[in-house]
Order: C-alpha cells, then structure tokens, then sequence
C-alpha cells in the first residue's frame, strides 16, 4: 500500500511579522492561512501567506490575533523557526516604540540599527549538546533597513536610519529614572520585542530589518503627556497606514533588484564549535533545518 505522501506548506520568500491587521493591504492576493508546528512549539497564530506586489509573503500576527499574548509570553523562537520552515529569506519586522530623543517625534518611523539587550527570555535555538557563536556586532541586514529607509523617505514620511532599540520585558512600561537613565546610555528608542527577534534571525539565516513606529516619548519629557496604552493606539493606527505603504512599495523594489549585499544568509558559518560527533542525535534532528549544512 502506497505512503500517504506529506502536504508541504507554501513557500515565500519575505515576512512580514507585526500586527494582525498588517495583511490587509490592498493588493495582497491568494491568501492562505497555514499553521506550522516547531521543534519550539507553536508559533504565535497561523501565518497568511499570499502575493503581494509580485513577491510571495508570510504575514505573522506577533502577539496573536487579537494581541493576546505579552511580550514576553511571544514564542519567538517558534516564530522565527517558522518563518525559516516556509522558505523566508528577509524578515521585516513592524512594531511600536517610544521615544528616547528630542528629534524623533511621536509617529515618526526608526531604522534601527544597533539592540541593547535587557530582557530575560529565551533568545537562541541552540543548546541541548549543541554550542553556537553567531555574530552581533551588525545585527539588522543593511540592504533590507537602507530599502526600507529609503522607500520611507520616498513617500515623504519622517523617518531616521541608524540608531539603539533598548528592548525591555515589560509589559509595564518604564520608570521615569529607568528611561533617563536609558538615555544616558545613549539608547534612541525602546520597545519590547526586536532584540530577541534579530537574534533569533542571525541564527536562522534571514535577513532582518525593523520598522520601529514612534508612538510617544516614553515618560522622561515634562512636557509630554505620560505613555499609556490609549495614546500608544492612537499613534499606531496613523502608524500602520505607513507602514503598510512603506512595505507594499519596499516589496517591489526587492523585487527588481539584486540580491541583497549583505551575509546574514552565512550567519552560522565556522560559528558551530561543538564537534558533529558529540550532537545528540535528537539535538541533531531538531535543528536540522539550520545547521545540516554546516555539518555534512
């Protein structure tokens, strides 16, 4: 009798991991929704994958659809894997921020290109007989965060390349004294998620960019009314409109060019120190997708 023959998902190439409401973009066609399981568990919520602007994209809602889950209860690990499963090659990630510095105003788009690390969450996929070192020292794609910042300043929209994202557990937002201090260190902005997410990208290879939205200035400026969730909604839904345009028409640039001038997709090469000898069978198995290359 015949095997039944395995159903694989549908491939893209770029994803697109934010909020639910991102893949409902005008022009985004033959949607599927596809739920994958990980050697991490599951990821947040099924991805949407469908066309857009001629690329094959996988939307995925990062807190869940109807943004259930904290940031620290995020499965990033899942996610990413995920996003790897389905064949992505560049990641853009949209989320909101605050405000660290008097020249990025609320609703103003940020490139990031440097994370300050404060959380506490799991934030690689190696471990369990296998030890890995990537490098951090670039840890966003350049070609990706230049496409994007230059799609942004295209559309005429406010937005600032470079910089530090401190990024915090939360969910409670900062003290007062915890975001001067920030400053001081010479933070530019601060958010709760892209840290762990970039991470996660370099060891899986994909290229990785975030679209940091400025929604408030956190609570270290007198003048300013205090961060809260009402005025964080507010901000965003102008927000995500921008979003929305600065990733439909970054897509079709992508599409047009050359493959990005970048080596995050030989981010794990010569960075695997344990012998392939000494990986456990099971270790080998579960994060086959990443490192068989490197092991054969």
């Amino acid at each position: 009798m015949a095997g039944t023959k395995k159903t694989q998902p549908p491939r893209a190439t770029i994803g697109i991991l934010g909020g639910t409401g991102l893949y409902e973009i005008d022009g985004f066609r033959n949607k599927k929704e596809v739920r994958l399981r990980t050697p991490f568990g599951d990821p947040s919520c099924a991805y949407i994958v469908g066309t857009l602007e001629g690329r094959r994209v996988a939307f995925l809602a990062r807190h869940s659809k109807g943004h259930r889950l904290l940031p620290a209860e995020v499965n990033y690990r899942a996610n990413i894997f995920g996003f790897k499963k389905l064949g992505v090659e560049s990641l853009i990630s949209v989320n909101s921020v605050g405000s660290l510095r008097e020249d990025i105003y609320p609703r103003d788009i940020v490139l990031p290109d440097q994370f300050f690390d404060r959380t506490q969450r799991p934030n690689t996929f190696f471990g369990g007989g296998i030890v890995a070192h990537v490098s951090l020292g670039q840890p966003v794609c350049p070609s990706l965060a230049k496409t994007l910042y230059d799609t942004a300043v295209g559309l005429g929209l406010r937005a600032h390349r470079g910089g530090t994202y401190i990024c915090i557990d939360g969910p409670a937002f900062s003290t007062k004294a915890e975001s001067l201090a920030y400053r001081t260190w010479g933070c530019d902005v601060i958010g709760m998620t892209s840290a762990t997410e970039a991470k996660l990208c370099r060891e899986a290879e994909i290229c990785y960019a975030t679209l940091s939205l400025a929604t408030d200035y956190d609570v270290w400026r007198e003048t300013e009314e205090p961060v809260s969730v009402e005025l964080i909604l507010k901000n965003l839904s102008y927000n995500i409109a921008n979003a929305k345009a600065v990733i439909k028409k970054a897509l079709a640039a992508m599409g047009k060019g050359e493959a990005p001038d970048c080596d995050c997709g030989a981010g794990l090469k010569n960075t695997i120190v344990t012998a392939p000898s000494a990986i456990p069978v099971a270790t080998r198995k579960k994060l086959g997708l990443l490192v068989d290359k490197y092991l054969r």
